[in-house]
């Protein structure tokens, strides 16, 4: 997802996403860790995905 999107979305969408994005890279980690998982990409992607997430509404925060 990319960072305009988000700045879009509301502050509890936000947490919301980042809390998809949490449960969504426990997923990966455990197909990961059983040998189900051939994209490890994915967890990257989705590693930068919560950071910008998480940026995001520091920014909202500090705007407050």
């Amino acid at each position: 997802m990319k960072a305009d999107e988000l700045r879009s979305l509301g502050l509890e969408d936000l947490e919301k996403e980042l809390i998809a994005l949490l449960k969504a890279q426990f997923g990966l980690r455990m197909q990961k860790s059983t040998q189900q998982l051939t994209n490890t990409n994915q967890l990257r992607n989705v590693r930068r995905d919560i950071s910008r997430v998480k940026t995001i509404i520091t920014e909202l925060a500090g705007q407050k």
